[in-house]
């Protein structure tokens, strides 16, 4: 810049650095699973998220969220193309800086293809991030395979009168969210009313003399008939809709194409026996067995190991010896497992046993308890209620809250893994208060005293963390001095 005035150029600076800026290539290419990553840990650790919320709030960050400071350095790449464009328009051919500004756009142009179909991603994600604002952090929204196909207000008419109410209507690529407007400037705008997929969903225009510009939604989960502002904007709505569930069904054929090329990969005959060719995350949005759609939260993708199918969590909960990993314990999918062993897949076993996780008497854990007794409890500024909280020895993670000591069902459960505790005094709360909290989520008990408060604290403080062998160690301390592990009576 010095000498700008003799020598002003800057193509031989930039011709020089250009190839640097390849280097965002690898960022580009690890951007999904660095937001992920963020994700994940935002919604399981509380600590996590304060420290990036308090970050955000500070003047530096001009009131954006780490994820969109994020998304800079994949957009930094074609806009240094995009100036350098602009700068040889506006450069006369015969400008000494000409030849080397020109080779510069090329060794840039070659490095923006590296991230251009990336760039398309991100801006895609970014509406994505904006639209989970939006809704309040409505799960399954910032997704890399969803994309938002149309977005608007709308009406929709009651089925059992005559009213119109006002809805804002978000068209997925796999999914409609019917949204209640909240009128808020900042924070949460909508209210998911109705969530419906788009499998087996359809669309189709109707007459109605009181209503014009009407249309009929009907999917598996509802039917919905809606009034748009105009006949053009109805035109549109509908040709939306149609062109996603094309597209939908398109997909759905190129995942029943690829169950077919599993399927004649690996047969009956050899299954367990040769390892599979592993169907790729990319290739299928849904579970291959139940069709229900993946998410980052809760129906993560599994691959089976005997047949190499992507399924849910639900799917492959099963584990059977494969002979191709040296008769090993490998995830098995239901169907593969019902081959395999020759046993129906147990299925309704495992459901049964997580709907009766809370049916295990009150007495029968109390007698093999870390820490039991009677704790006030509130949640979400609920009154408070006298409950019988359990951490039984076999679980040592999970809070058991019971009605009474010998209930033969518990109210709810609390895993206390990730949980933060704070026994911080508030003036709204009871003498010797503490409180549990993850997210969105907050428990808060009371103690019948300070010293009881101190034994339930040094017991759930090495829980939230997972250290089963410190919290057995801690109960027998306790267990040692004067227990607290013997029912109260009333």
């Amino acid at each position: 810049m010095n000498e700008w005035e003799s020598r002003p150029w800057i193509g031989d600076v930039l011709e020089k650095l250009a190839p640097f800026l390849r280097m965002y290539a690898e960022y580009v290419k690890n951007f999904d699973n660095a937001m992920d990553l963020l994700k994940q840990w935002t919604e399981r650790s509380a600590q996590f998220s304060d420290i990036i919320r308090d970050i955000q709030k500070q003047d530096i960050c001009g009131n954006l969220t780490l994820q969109h400071h994020m998304l800079e350095p994949v957009q930094r790449v074609p806009r240094y193309e995009l100036l350098l464009k602009d700068y040889l328009k506006r450069l006369p051919e015969d400008a000494p800086d000409h030849s080397q500004a020109q080779k510069s756009l090329q060794t840039i142009s070659m490095a923006a293809t590296h991230s251009n179909s990336a760039i398309r991603k991100m801006e895609n994600l970014k509406k994505l991030l904006e639209i989970y604002e939006m809704l309040g952090g409505e799960e399954d929204i910032v997704n890399a395979s969803n994309e938002l196909i149309r977005e608007g207000q709308i009406l929709k008419l009651a089925s059992r009168n005559t009213s119109a109410m006002e809805r804002y209507l978000f068209l997925f690529n796999n999914m409609l969210l019917v949204c209640v407007p909240k009128f808020h400037l900042l924070g949460q705008r909508f209210t998911v009313r109705t969530r419906m997929g788009i499998e087996g969903i359809k669309v189709e225009e109707t007459v109605n003399d009181a209503y014009p510009h009407t249309f009929q939604v009907s999917g598996k989960e509802r039917t919905l008939e809606l009034q748009a502002s105009s006949e053009q904007d109805k035109d549109e709505w509908i040709q939306a809709f149609q062109q996603t569930i094309e597209t939908f069904q398109k997909k759905n054929e190129t995942f029943k194409s690829a169950f077919k090329e599993a399927e004649e990969e690996v047969s009956t005959e050899e299954l367990g026996k040769r390892a599979p060719r592993w169907i790729r995350d990319n290739e299928v949005t849904m579970c291959m067995k139940c069709k229900e759609l993946f998410n980052a939260l809760t129906r993560r993708r599994h691959h089976c190991r005997a047949c190499g199918y992507v399924v849910c969590w639900k799917c492959s909960d099963h584990k059977v010896a494969l002979e191709y990993d040296g008769n090993r314990m490998n995830k098995v999918c239901k169907d593969c497992y019902s081959i395999l062993t020759g046993r129906a897949a147990s299925e309704e076993r495992t459901e049964a046993r997580r709907r009766g996780i809370l049916e295990i008497e009150a007495a029968q854990f109390s007698g093999s308890s870390v820490v039991c007794g009677f704790l006030q409890y509130s949640e979400r500024a609920r009154p408070w209620q006298r409950m019988w909280c359990v951490i039984p020895q076999q679980e040592a993670v999970v809070l058991y809250l019971y009605r009474a000591p010998q209930d033969v069902k518990a109210q709810s459960t609390i895993p206390l893994l990730g949980y933060s505790v704070d026994d911080t005094p508030r003036a709204t709360d009871p003498p010797s208060c503490f409180r549990l909290f993850q997210s969105k989520s907050v428990h808060s008990f009371a103690a019948e005293s300070e010293e009881q408060k101190r034994r339930w604290l040094l017991v759930i403080r090495e829980a939230v963390t997972g250290n089963v062998a410190q919290i057995l160690t801690v109960s027998n301390e306790l267990s040692n001095g004067c227990s607290d592990s013997t029912p109260h009576s009333d």
